[in-house]
């Protein structure tokens, strides 16, 4: 199939976080219209509201703020002109969320779905809860449900999607974006991502607070920002790791590839949040094992996959504060020339499982399968 109209639906109209959603935008094949505005989406491709009468707008605004509804018929049906309008021939759903919230109109519409989970969509307790009864109807629906890590396959199956719906079909990186430029003879540490809790922030301070007590030599740089970024600057402040620790906030790219290249190891402790929530395979771990440093993090989600423990990397257990401290004291003093076998390991992993070209090539296979089976039944 040469030329389809694809629709990618997503949340967030630009979050820094979310390079995944970028690449999939940029890189799908199809003829692509981006919605974007909420798990339902309020905007179209040209940026204008996808409910275009005012009398519609304020139905709409009525029923989703004060009745608090999630079934609106006013939207749905602005969804489905649009896809008639536009003659998609498939929906592409970032998060399970925005794939059990558009289920009625790809139904009404006659559209292919394909669902893209990421995360907390798969397993945050609430997120669970609210959207029990829409998600039993989209994965019913669904042509496909991509899983980005083999935890997640699993966690899905749970919640009620047929596995043979389910593809594993990790994030991707851009290794031409991220080369090899020899570790850091200095003890500098980093770790890049959201500062929220499966992500720990905080443990990660308390790990390298154990480290720098021993070697004080050692710094670390924390990139990002999040609720828990005040927590991290006063805990840092209250264990006297000011001199030790930077927080940088959110940096872009090619600031990350610099700090990449000056650093001589890569840390970040995931663990599964009170609330359930957890990662899928986290990006940033992609990019720093793509630029040939170690890993040291936690045997949690698609990192299990993404780090081999003892060759591109450590891996400890979540919330084990003093194995991380072991481990991240142990890339420390370990030789250079032994770390960059390790880290050219790494790199290697990433090239031969998680290229962004070819995690495209295979979303693309499946989005062209969904497209024929649906011209087929109908």
């Amino acid at each position: 199939m040469d030329s389809y109209n694809l629709c990618i639906i997503k949340p967030n109209k630009s979050v820094f976080s979310e390079t995944f959603i970028a690449e999939h935008i940029h890189r799908l094949s199809g003829n692509k219209k981006v919605l974007y505005g909420g798990a339902f989406p309020v905007y179209d491709h040209r940026h204008k509201f996808l409910i275009s009468s005012k009398v519609g707008l304020i139905s709409y605004l009525i029923q989703k703020r004060l009745l608090n509804k999630k079934s609106i018929s006013v939207r749905t049906q602005a969804l489905v002109k649009y896809f008639k309008k536009e003659a998609i021939n498939v929906v592409f759903a970032e998060y399970g969320t925005t794939g059990a919230m558009v289920t009625e109109a790809c139904k009404i519409a006659k559209v292919p779905l394909v669902i893209h989970f990421h995360g907390a969509d798969a397993y945050h307790q609430k997120t669970l809860i609210k959207y029990a009864k829409l998600y039993t109807s989209c994965f019913k629906y669904a042509s496909a449900v991509i899983a980005v890590s083999l935890d997640m396959v699993e966690k899905l199956v749970q919640l009620g999607v047929s596995r043979h719906k389910i593809t594993f079909i990790s994030c991707g990186v851009d290794i031409q974006k991220f080369s090899l430029s020899g570790l850091s003879t200095q003890n500098n540490f980093i770790s890049v991502g959201r500062f929220v809790e499966k992500k720990s922030p905080l443990s990660v301070i308390k790990a390298f607070n154990i480290v720098a007590k021993k070697l004080p030599d050692c710094k670390l740089w924390m990139v990002g920002n999040g609720p828990l970024f005040n927590s991290c600057k006063k805990l840092i402040k209250k264990l006297d790791l000011e001199s030790k620790i930077t927080l940088t906030g959110v940096v872009n790219q090619a600031q990350i590839k610099s700090l990449f290249n000056t650093s001589k190891c890569y840390i970040q402790h995931s663990l599964t949040a009170a609330d359930g929530d957890k990662e899928g395979t986290p990006v940033a771990i992609l990019e720093a094992a793509a630029s040939g440093l170690p890993i040291v993090s936690t045997r949690h989600g698609g990192i299990n996959e993404a780090v081999i423990d003892g060759v591109t990397g450590y891996l400890v257990d979540e919330f084990d504060i003093v194995a991380m401290a072991n481990k991240i004291e142990k890339i420390a003093t370990t030789p250079i020339y032994t770390l960059e076998i390790m880290g050219n390991a790494g790199r290697n992993h990433i090239i031969q499982n998680y290229d962004i070209a070819k995690q495209i090539q295979k979303l693309d296979a499946i989005i062209k399968a969904s497209i024929n089976f649906n011209q087929q039944i109908n």
